[in-house]
């Protein structure tokens, strides 16, 4: 009989990143050496997956990952599996991880590091050894572990550039995971930045550029200018799909405003409001939703958090 094993898949990032002499950081180190000491060989199968900082990852770079993932998912030797990736993109990776696996029969664990390897203050040794000790709690999942937590990955996002601590969620709610099988390597969805005064320049340069898909970061719970709202009206009379957000890292986001430029203006123009999710994570399931090939209105069910049963999986609470 094979002996069960732990599946370790390294992306890069600063978890396995050393500091050149002029200053700058790079990932240099492979998955077997953070490993190194903090679990036994024996028992683990390291996949190099990647090599580099997580800012650079597209589309196709995270579907490489969430197959690699489903992959090791499939392998009835395997009792859980970590994924070793850089913070600026953890957020969206786990996500479409959470989304494409749906609820796996395994625990699922990203971490990474906010500090270098060869940083004195290095924290990625302990969010491994929390990362490990969550494969070893066998709740099955697609968890985060950081900071000395387990995260859920719904919601979640980075909140802080310079502390250990990094991540956090925009609101614990009972929001539903969609399971999303597809492939995303081919899509583009833009997130379109919407400051205050904002004109129609950057969201009708995505739609000149072949934009799948858009989500709005906008301001407050999800307002803007009478402009882009005639801008978002055309997008979605075209078959574009909009998706609202905010800048705001935290709370519930409620179309309630009009005048013009507000939430519920965007909303009888056709686009959808995030409620919990901010911009990187809802392009990530805008991404996953149109990978699925489902209808108009399962993306707005999705997005809006009614999840249709038949594509639902409830969301886990935090393990501690």
């Amino acid at each position: 009989m094979t002996r069960r094993h732990l599946v370790v898949i390294a992306t890069g990032g600063t978890i396995a990143s050393r500091r050149s002499p002029d200053g700058s950081s790079a990932p240099v180190l492979g998955g077997s050496a953070l490993l190194h000491g903090l679990a036994p060989d024996g028992d683990v199968r390291v996949v190099d997956a990647l090599a580099a900082d997580s800012a650079t990852f597209t589309l196709a770079d995270m579907q490489h990952i969430v197959d690699a993932v489903a992959e090791a998912v499939a392998d009835d030797a395997v009792h859980s599996v970590l994924v070793l990736h850089g913070t600026d993109s953890l957020e969206e990776t786990s996500l479409l991880a959470a989304l494409q696996v749906g609820l796996p029969r395994i625990p699922v664990v990203f971490t990474g590091a906010q500090f270098t390897a060869d940083d004195p203050a290095s924290d990625g040794p302990d969010n491994i050894r929390v990362a490990l000790a969550a494969t070893r709690a066998a709740v099955p999942g697609v968890w985060v572990a950081f900071g000395g937590r387990v995260l859920s990955t719904w919601g979640l996002s980075k909140v802080t550039t310079d502390r250990a601590d990094a991540f956090g969620h925009s609101r614990r709610d009972a929001a539903t995971v969609p399971h999303l099988p597809g492939d995303v390597s081919r899509l583009r969805v833009d997130v379109v930045a919407l400051p205050p005064g904002a004109d129609d320049v950057h969201l009708r340069a995505s739609l000149a550029a072949g934009a799948d898909g858009l989500v709005l970061e906008a301001l407050g719970s999800g307002n803007t200018t009478p402009t882009v709202v005639a801008a978002v009206r055309d997008a979605v009379t075209a078959g574009i799909p909009v998706v609202v957000s905010s800048r705001v890292p935290r709370g519930l986001l409620v179309p309630s405003y009009g005048g013009g430029g507000g939430g519920a203006d965007l909303a009888a123009a056709g686009a959808m409001h995030s409620p919990t999710l901010r911009p990187g994570q809802a392009r990530i399931l805008l991404a996953a939703l149109l990978a699925a090939g489902v209808d108009r209105d399962a993306i707005a069910a999705a997005v809006e958090g009614g999840t249709p049963d038949r594509m639902s999986a409830p969301r886990r609470s935090l393990l501690w």
